[in-house]
């Protein structure tokens, strides 16, 4: 008998609101969001979750190339980039906010200072952002100082005023770090550098407001708390826990320690991400020779040859070159899977480990300062370690945290032995030299031979069935089928920061807007982050209202990296791909389906950190479900559908190396905590002493000895994902067991999938950070949740 092993304890779990904007909590919602949101199965950043960062991981790559963040998807932590509310819809459209009046001494051509519907960001440049920030903060410290003289302990006097007081910094502010993200430039880096310390003290001050504070231990303590419903009692416990994390108790001379702590780390965590950035963007890789690039498929050789005519070769062609590749994940990933060149393999991975850790982009002391910087916080505000202050905030604890993780170890560890025996042993069949030394340049190329080897799949070969169109009309038939959702374009609607950007309006089924999103999907390394990840741009709001409308209608961003369209051939993707895109679209449903109107809790706003991969995660399993994978999967030229014997065998293929995957994902998990939890900066053991010793238990083939991994970690060190990148795998738990009950209601059985898809959006997608997500999953499920159908999907269920 299995015996069955429970993710968490009683529905009393200590909860939080992650990105909520009351007190300190303005805080959290001016913070980045982004993900290393990286989806799941593609480089990040899920940003922050805001944009959220996305994992470190891919069934198929063994690599991600993440950005920071978890802005990032993203779903964030840390003072950076804001989530960005927006503005509204109006004639019907959209829900206008009346936007505060700025100072009149401030040009009247600035775009951040105008009332929008939706931001310029067509017309936002660096010359506006410090001026234009300018004037907005000192509008919203004159805000605040009234604010302070007025407050009363109610929902009128306090929360509302508030919300309103943020919401256009919230916009402005992410305005200006989502394009710092997609449309990157020297000058708008310097303008954010020089404007964000004056942002972090605004944030600082308006945490630690003792008026305000004090205001909300009074409705807290009062009669009337009884009274209140669910979300708002949220909003109020949070903001009282955020503040307190936000330094409001300290002493005066603590306080001030706090807050220099918290600016200088603002200031790395952006220096880390600009290393990151510069470090790869650094490397380009000019090939002259085909000799060289044997086994490279078409679709890569096209795209090194965009790369090397937008570096001035401007003959290169696909057949004859010359061809650039770089360390963007396109690039790098085609070179990794295909190269047959082993020493151009070497060179490509050595580069990408050691990114950011020599010379003037070395991330190395930045790391030590950030762990520095964040255990003298801890210990201001009283706990042991940084660790402790962020599951403050989460669904679990760092035991809980490390037990789930040590559980699925155990059951991992013995696949991932098996994984590599069997791919030396495919190699040495194969005659290959290195058979009996594979290292980590072969591994990647060697699985991928392998998997066409063992279930006949070519992923380069799969890219023409699957066409960027096809999936994003595929997975908005799935999202209307499961959740009663319309999704049509809206392109002209919305000013757009690149002219590959698309704008689309989801209505419900009587045919009433009911949000919007951007979608921004290819690869421009020379100016956007890598990785994927989602963020808002407008949450739901009753408070930010129009006179025609009875709440705001929330709008989304999705941003990816897949490989743009090469000539007349439109963006062809891998399957990893189409797991990122479905990925990224979980998080926008939770952000866009929301029926939460308190705008502090409503969407991706006030969920716990370690919850809020769910929906995306949750999305990711519809790839390998046969009616959405085959509406998709259209050769782009014959509109034949992807053969049933190559679904088959791709569905087959999803436990592959499974072992091995997951130990990846944990191994990033568990020196996350180390390092904040044990670590002692500045002690006899460096970081890359912990991050060996976690690899002895974590990885079969040890890490090299110059490996700097950490130096690109960008999830945990300029994203929200500190002492949380254990939520992947604690979500995943939560995802899989969710997409479980479609399973026992009957994948095949469309009215139990609609009527489960209805159940899923009542609960998961429209309660937002209004109730606790383990209330929310019993109330979707029925039971709390369980790992083993994580297990089962992957595979490993009998080796727990």
């Amino acid at each position: 008998m299995r015996r069955k092993i429970t993710l968490v304890g009683s529905i009393g779990t200590t909860t939080r609101v992650i990105v909520v904007v009351a007190m300190a909590i303005v805080i959290s919602l001016v913070r980045s969001f982004h993900r290393p949101l990286c989806s799941s199965s593609s480089s990040t950043p899920k940003h922050l979750l805001k944009s959220r960062i996305c994992p470190l991981w891919s069934p198929s790559f063994l690599f991600c190339l993440p950005p920071p963040p978890p802005r990032s998807t993203l779903l964030r932590h840390s003072y950076s980039p804001s989530l960005s509310p927006a503005a509204a819809h109006r004639r019907g459209s959209f829900c206008s906010a009346t936007l505060p009046s700025l100072m009149s001494t401030v040009s009247d051509d600035n775009p951040l200072l105008k009332d929008f519907v939706f931001p310029p960001f067509d017309a936002i440049d660096a010359s506006h952002v410090r001026p234009g920030m300018r004037a907005l903060l000192k509008k919203l410290d004159s805000d605040l100082v009234e604010l302070e003289k007025t407050v009363e302990p109610s929902w009128p006097k306090l929360v509302e005023p508030l919300e309103k007081m943020l919401d256009r910094l919230s916009v402005v502010w992410g305005a200006v770090n989502h394009l710092k993200s997609v449309k990157d430039t020297p000058e708008l880096r310097s303008a954010i550098e020089e404007i964000q310390p004056e942002k972090v003290e605004f944030d600082l001050k308006l945490g630690q407001s003792k008026p305000i504070y004090n205001a909300f231990k009074a409705i807290r303590e009062s009669p009337d708390w009884a009274g209140l419903s669910d979300a708002q009692k949220r909003i109020v416990e949070s903001s009282l826990k955020e503040a307190v994390l936000s330094g409001v108790s300290l002493e005066d001379s603590k306080r001030e320690e706090f807050n220099k702590i918290q600016q200088e780390l603002t200031k790395l965590s952006r220096k880390f991400e600009e290393n990151v950035l510069d470090a790869t963007k650094i490397y380009a890789r000019l090939v002259t020779d085909k000799k060289e690039i044997e086994g490279l498929p078409a679709t890569a050789l096209g795209l090194a040859a965009q790369t090397a005519i937008s570096k001035g070769h401007e003959n290169a062609t696909a057949e004859n070159g010359p061809w650039v590749f770089t360390l963007d994940a396109p690039s790098f990933m085609s070179v990794m899977q295909h190269a047959k060149n082993r020493a151009l393999r070497r060179e490509v991975y050595d580069v990408y480990i050691t990114r950011s850790s020599v010379g003037k982009l070395d991330n190395t002391p930045v790391i030590e300062q950030i762990l520095k910087l964040r255990l003298e916080k801890a210990k201001l505000l009283g706990y042991n370690n940084y660790a402790e202050v962020s599951m403050a905030t989460k669904m679990a604890t760092v035991s809980k945290a490390e037990e789930l993780l040590e559980k699925l170890r155990s059951a991992s560890w013995n696949a991932a032995v098996q994984d590599m025996e069997d791919l030396k042993q495919f190699a040495k069949s194969k005659g290959a030299p290195e058979a009996d030394d594979l290292n980590h340049w072969d591994i990647a190329f060697w699985s991928e031979r392998l998997r066409e080897s063992k279930y006949d799949i070519n992923e380069e070969e799969l890219r023409p069935y699957f066409s960027l169109p096809k999936v994003m009309d595929g997975l908005f038939n799935l999202v209307k089928m499961l959740f009663g959702i319309d999704v049509e374009a809206a392109d002209g609607l919305a000013p757009v920061w690149n002219a590959d950007v698309r704008f689309y309006r989801i209505k419900d089924l009587s045919g009433k807007p009911i949000s919007y999103f951007y979608f921004d999907p290819y690869s421009r390394p020379a100016e956007k982050r890598g990785g994927a990840w989602m963020d808002e741009v407008v949450a739901r709001s009753r408070v930010l209202s129009d006179d025609k409308n009875s709440v705001r209608l929330p709008i989304a961003h999705m941003v990816c990296n897949q490989m743009p369209p090469v000539g007349d051939k439109p963006s062809l993707m891998t399957f990893r791909e189409v797991e990122t895109v479905f990925h990224e679209f979980g998080h926008a449903l939770q952000h866009m389906l929301t029926r939460q109107d308190e705008g502090l809790v409503a969407g991706i706003r006030g969920i716990e950190w370690d919850a809020v991969e769910l929906p995306s995660q949750f999305m990711e399993n519809w790839c390998y479900h046969r009616d959405t994978l085959m509406s998709i999967a259209k050769h782009y030229e014959t509109g034949e559908t992807l053969p049933e014997e190559i679904y088959q065998k791709l569905h087959a293929a999803r436990t592959f190396r499974a072992g091995t995957l997951s130990l990846r994902q944990l191994k990033f998990a568990t020196v996350d905590l180390e390092l904040h939890s044990k670590y002692v900066p500045g002690g006899s053991e460096s970081i890359y002493d912990v991050d060996r010793r976690v690899s002895e238990k974590t990885q079969v083939l040890p890490p090299l000895e110059e490996d700097r991994f950490l130096c690109g970690f960008s999830h945990i060190f300029a994203g929200g994902y500190a002492a949380g990148y254990y939520s992947y795998k604690w979500a995943e738990v939560l995802s899989a067991d969710a997409f479980s009950a479609f399973e026992d209601a009957g994948l095949n059985d469309d009215k139990a999938v609609r009527e489960t898809g209805k159940r899923f959006r009542e609960t998961i997608l429209a309660l937002g950070g209004g109730k606790a997500p383990l209330e929310v999953f019993v109330e979707f499920r029925g039971r709390e949740p369980s790992p083993e159908p994580l297990l089962r999907h992957n595979g490993l269920l009998q080796t727990a």
